[in-house]
């Protein structure tokens, strides 16, 4: 269950220097470049939780810039504090709704996208604020450069059946799917784990992940 209510902790997001502020959001369409100060590719965390996972690809990989995407003050909290522990130059932090997300990044400035154990919303009238909606992949078409790539992963195996039915109706497909990410040696690779995932793998669960592109 993520944290919600930390008392001062949007005084604490409004202060700090990891965070793009909202004023700031309005004009980085086509920006993020010059933001971060240089050309390297952008990736991007939706819903990023605690920061464990963006923050140890920011710190593996300093040539690429990496933005993590958190509605919830109280749980970007946690992540503001792991870069006040060690902080890294390519990281940035934002407070939003990723119902926005268009209106932040401009039309084909994202590399890839990451979507970490989403929030299921497993009531039907809510599907379309699930993150990998039609709705939602909609949305990411116009930010995701046309060679770019989404990944997901999740323990709910309902959200991720739900998830792969949305692909061809929203016009996206497949390169790689698994049921058991944890036994697919080729997928494994590289594979940084969230504190969710820890958790889930370490209780047996199962974790699903695809990469998809258009």
């Amino acid at each position: 269950m993520r944290l919600r209510n930390i008392t001062g902790s949007r005084e604490v997001i409004a202060q700090s220097p990891y965070v793009v502020k909202e004023a700031v959001l309005e004009k980085c369409p086509g920006t993020w470049h010059a933001l971060f100060g240089n050309s390297n590719p952008i990736y991007i965390e939706i819903g990023m939780g605690k920061g464990r996972f963006i923050h140890t690809m920011a710190k593996e990989h300093p040539d690429i810039n990496f933005v993590g995407i958190e509605k919830y003050s109280s749980v970007l909290l946690r992540a503001i504090q792991k870069m006040e522990e060690e902080e890294l130059p390519n990281l940035k932090f934002i407070r939003m709704d990723a119902e926005d997300i268009a209106k932040v990044f401009g039309p084909g400035e994202v590399d890839r996208i990451y979507l970490n154990f989403s929030d299921p919303w497993p009531k039907d009238r809510h599907a379309k604020r699930r993150l990998p909606s039609r709705e939602f992949l909609g949305r990411y078409d116009v930010i995701l450069k046309r060679e770019g790539r989404l990944e997901f992963k999740t323990d709910n195996r309902d959200l991720f059946d739900f998830a792969v039915e949305e692909l061809e109706p929203a016009g996206w497909k497949a390169q790689a799917i698994t049921y058991d990410l944890h036994r697919d040696e080729a997928l494994m690779q590289g594979n940084v784990m969230t504190e969710y995932e820890e958790r889930f793998s370490a209780m047996g669960n199962a974790i699903c992940k695809y990469i998809i592109y258009r």
